[in-house]
């Protein structure tokens, strides 16, 4: 069975910043159309001190989700000895496919790894193409695929491409649509027969009972915009606080365990860029499953505060940050053991563990 490294990660973060103070004059209406009793200046003020976040990056007008991942694909291919024409599969991870700018209407025709192909301009016939719509875990959930494609003999090299724009999928009423932001990661999953490091583990569960609802589909909050038919990101924050809380930590310890490790053998946890208070909690969980002492700043990377949730692309694009030298205070070295971790709408739960060659 040969073994899964990492060859090859490529980001693309769009230039457009947008600050929290831009909302400021934004008609925020609760979920029963009634507008709040207090300012912008407290909602915003209070959306920072749970989330973190401070400012958010959204696409050029125009720019599609599928160019944000070709570019983050070019990337990862220009610091990678896999050629483009020896891919083996293209996946993608996303949830609303290519927006028009001004219309949510969802365009997954073709998909979005097949365009990707095509921008890449790739001729190999056997390079296969499709999407994963797994939440926010897609791209995790992709990874994982990956390797076991690999693993199986299937395949020698897969990319595995989260991106997303989901500034043009909320309910700009919503406060919650301040958490959300564009952006793509690309990384390249690639056979190899040495042993040393690469692919160790994974955990991965679905609930979707009353789960189901915690992160859907609805219609703006906006009493006029309402009943048009429109349908936006909408969340259940306390229910999805309270699920993550409970669930995810056990998921990474699940693949921990499967890799014969424990927490301190771990050196980074790259978790899904949700909330960061969210993130915070589920570390300290973690640490106490264990009973340890917790040291989650070291462990925990965070680029939520300036990039937004950008869902399925948060974990790649943070990778490639790390590995290029561009998230102050944090590095990653062979034989380092990384959790790449994450929650979302499904309600989708994963985890998977790998070690740097």
């Amino acid at each position: 069975m040969p073994n899964v490294i990492i060859n090859g990660v490529g980001s693309c973060i769009p230039d457009r910043i947008v600050k929290n103070e831009d909302f400021l004059n934004h008609e925020f209406y609760q979920e029963n159309g009634e507008p709040f009793a207090y300012t912008n200046e407290v909602i915003i003020k209070k959306f920072e001190q749970i989330t973190g976040i401070k400012e958010r990056r959204y696409a050029a007008k125009g720019q599609l989700c599928s160019e944000l991942a070709s570019i983050a694909a070019s990337r990862a291919l220009e610091n990678s000895t896999v050629s483009k024409e020896e891919l083996d599969y293209i996946i993608v991870a996303h949830n609303f496919g290519d927006l028009d700018e001004g219309s949510n209407r969802i365009d997954m025709m073709p998909s979005l790894a097949a365009k990707v192909k095509h921008n890449l301009a790739i001729e190999n016939p056997a390079t296969s193409c499709y999407d994963i719509i797994f939440g926010c875990p897609g791209w995790v959930q992709g990874a994982i695929q990956a390797t076991q494609m690999i693993r199986c003999g299937d395949a020698r090299a897969v990319m595995v491409i989260g991106a997303e724009t989901l500034s043009k999928i909320v309910d700009k009423h919503d406060r919650d649509s301040m958490i959300f932001a564009d952006g793509a990661g690309a990384v390249i999953f690639q056979a190899t027969q040495n042993q040393t490091g690469g692919f160790l583990s994974q955990a991965s569960r679905t609930d979707a009972s009353v789960e189901l609802q915690y992160l859907a589909m609805g219609p703006s909050y906006k009493p006029e915009l309402s009943a048009n038919g429109n349908k936006f990101i909408k969340m259940k924050g306390r229910k999805i606080y309270e699920y993550a809380l409970i669930n995810v930590a056990e998921a990474i310890k699940s693949a921990i365990e499967k890799a014969n490790l424990d927490l301190n053998d771990i050196d980074k946890v790259l978790i899904h860029q949700a909330n960061e208070k969210m993130d915070e909690a589920i570390l300290l969980k973690l640490y106490k499953l264990y009973g340890y002492e917790p040291d989650v700043n070291q462990l925990m990377p965070m680029t939520i505060n300036k990039l937004g949730n950008s869902s399925v692309a948060t974990i790649p694009t943070m990778l490639d940050l790390i590995l290029k030298g561009k998230l102050k205070g944090h590095e990653i070295k062979s034989g380092d053991h990384l959790v790449f971790a994450s929650v979302g709408a499904g309600m989708h739960i994963n985890a998977m563990v790998y070690q740097m060659p």
